[in-house]
């Protein structure tokens, strides 16, 4: 009987996929934009709420209306189309309205991670030649530390936008709040001739190894993919309204959240940033039923204590990347969420993945063409046969994901020509064909009745699964599995090398959740039940705290160099010896076997 409902089921979610299956993006010169999408939704719906951002709201004319005097301004002051503009402020509605006067004029916004400082931020600014910077009044220290160097002029290149009001313009900059106020507010009629293979945005990558790389983002990637999450994974109307709080620099909250809503005409509550303590009331309050999410987030909220109406909520749908198999079903039946629409991508990339069909636990599907591809885990690269060819790898068996480059899943890369071609591989399948490496690992998995499509699980990133004992360790399985030990609030799980030891061993960095103390036994025995004697991390990491980029991703360079050495950690550190299955702590007498050699592994 599951089998046949089902059956209808998908059958009823498959009638959405067809705008998707029938969709095509629109060519480079084609006349769109996003700013063309933006004004074609406020025709349709000029006196509804749009944004609601910290007690203020803008309806649809009114958002224009300001985005336009801002436009005006900018034009004002010399900006014109194809200058790339520094954007470097909170999540806040001045965020958006900057945004979209630039596109206006077919200029291009550098969106800057607000939490960069020092030679990152300087970098980002001087790798996209940006001839001016748009900067918050919150952020006025970090941009006068780097002023010096930035090939900017005082008085001239540097426009500060008001926040709280509570001071006034630096004198070495010039008050774009106060020169917009006297501005026209119609709509500008150069919008219109912008086209869609135009750069609209520049969209830094993490910089978690090595200096953030400006990718290039084209008006036809973001009308295309805003598009298609907005009709077939949000399935939004005018009468939704989405919770963001992810940070707008990012592509996952700007493109298919904010993006995907302004395109269906959804109103937004926008939040500054994430708070796990407020989050459940503000949806209430504000009546939000969409989400868009990152994995980590919904960890957060899911390791909150249980409440009596953690049902009791208006959110009925979300749209997001990075939710783990292990939270998947707790936060689905505990907040009684309908759709879950996991999504795949890069800010660089070609190829996508979206959850159409709302299954369990997967990336979903692509229309794109892919191939799943044997890799070398030991050697870090991808492997090729004798006539230098790629293998796919089988069904249920993890493999690099590579996109393949055609006229309509174009490659846009990076600024940076030479990063962008170090990101493709030739001559993978057949000669001369062409395809993005993603750099992730993943594989085809069984949902079910999904209309003949292929579905597909994350598994890890490439530089991030390790081997140890001739097997292949997956940091984000491992992850999960540890995650669910009941003392245990979140882990970091990551490789390290151990002198006279083939591969890397497992560590993990270990949270705890409030109030427990670690019980070294019970946890011993849980690894012992739960995971193969290659999979159990070797060494653990007791912290206080996991660090994550401003988009919850953990980190974990720093872990991997400072490793389990005596000298470089102060947090407790336990050690799983050969031919032992209890963690006991790490003394310096085995410590220094293990740097002899010695350890026996």
């Amino acid at each position: 009987m599951s089998r046949i409902l089902e059956f209808f089921r998908v059958l009823r979610e498959f009638s959405h996929m067809i705008p998707a299956l029938r969709y095509k993006p629109p060519a480079d010169d084609d006349a769109v934009s996003m700013a063309v999408i933006l004004e074609d939704t406020v025709a349709r719906h000029p006196d509804s709420t749009m944004l609601m951002f910290e007690g203020r709201e803008w309806t649809w004319d009114e958002f224009n209306r300001d985005s336009n005097r801002l436009a005006h301004y900018l034009q004002s002051q010399g900006i014109k189309r194809g200058n790339a503009v520094a954007l470097y402020m909170e999540n806040r509605g001045e965020y958006l309205l900057a945004m979209f006067a630039l596109m206006k004029l077919g200029a291009i916004a550098g969106l800057i991670n607000n939490s960069l400082t020092g030679r990152q931020l300087a970098h980002c600014i001087n790798t996209v030649e940006c001839t001016k910077c748009i900067f918050g009044e919150e952020l006025v220290s970090p941009i006068e530390a780097v002023r010096a160097e930035l090939g900017l002029q005082d008085g001239r290149d540097y426009l500060w936008m008001a926040d709280a009001n509570q001071t006034t313009a630096p004198d070495w900059a010039v008050n774009a709040s106060i020169g917009m106020l006297d501005q026209a507010t119609h709509n500008l009629p150069q919008t219109r001739d912008i086209l869609a293979g135009e750069t609209a945005l520049y969209v830094f990558t993490s910089g978690t190894t090595g200096l953030p790389k400006a990718a290039l983002q084209p008006h036809r990637k973001l009308v295309a993919t805003s598009g298609v999450m907005a009709r077939v994974g949000f399935r939004f109307s005018p009468q939704d309204r989405l919770y963001c709080c992810l940070p707008l620099y990012h592509i996952t909250g700007l493109v298919p959240g904010v993006f995907g809503a302004i395109t269906l005409g959804a109103s937004i509550f926008l939040r500054r940033k994430f708070s796990a303590s407020q989050f459940w009331e503000e949806v209430r309050q504000y009546n939000t039923n969409s989400l868009i999410y990152i994995g980590e987030l919904c960890r957060y909220l899911a390791n909150q204590p249980a409440l009596d109406n953690d049902g009791h909520n208006p959110m009925v749908k979300m749209l997001g990347n990075g939710l783990r198999p292990d939270v998947w079903d707790d936060f689905r039946h505990r907040f009684k969420v309908e759709r879950i629409c996991e999504i795949y991508g890069a800010s660089e990339g070609n190829i996508g993945f979206l959850n159409m069909l709302n299954k369990e636990k997967t990336i979903g599907a692509t229309t794109a063409a892919l191939a799943v591809v044997e890799y070398d885990v030991d050697n870090d690269e991808m492997v090729r046969n004798a006539q230098g060819r790629c293998t796919p790898v089988a069904k249920g068996e993890p493999g690099l994901l590579l996109g393949k480059v055609d006229e309509v899943f174009q490659f846009d890369g990076y600024k940076d020509k030479s990063a962008s071609e170090a990101k493709l591989f030739r001559d993978v399948l057949e000669p001369g064909d062409c395809y993005f490496n993603t750099g992730d690992l993943i594989r085809e998995i069984d949902v079910g009745f999904a209309m003949g499509f292929a579905h597909y699980q994350f598994v890890d990133r490439t530089g991030d699964t390790f081997r140890w004992r001739s097997e292949n360790v997956s940091t984000n399985e491992v992850g999960e599995i540890l995650n669910s030990f009941e003392q245990v609030e979140y882990t970091n799980i990551y490789g390290v090398e151990v002198p006279g030891a083939e591969g890397r061993a497992g560590m993990a960095a270990v949270v705890l959740k409030s109030g427990e103390s670690f019980d070294a036994e019970a946890f011993s025995r849980f690894v012992e039940r739960q995971l193969p004697g290659y999979a159990r991390p070797v060494f653990l990491r007791i912290q206080q705290d996991l660090a994550t980029t401003q988009t919850f991703k953990l980190v974990k360079g720093d872990l991997r160099k400072a490793a389990y050495h005596l000298g470089k950690i102060a947090d407790p550190l336990y050690v799983l010896k050969p031919r032992s299955d209890q963690y006991e702590p790490l003394d310096r007498a085995f410590y220094s076997q293990l740097i002899a050699g010695d350890g026996g592994y």
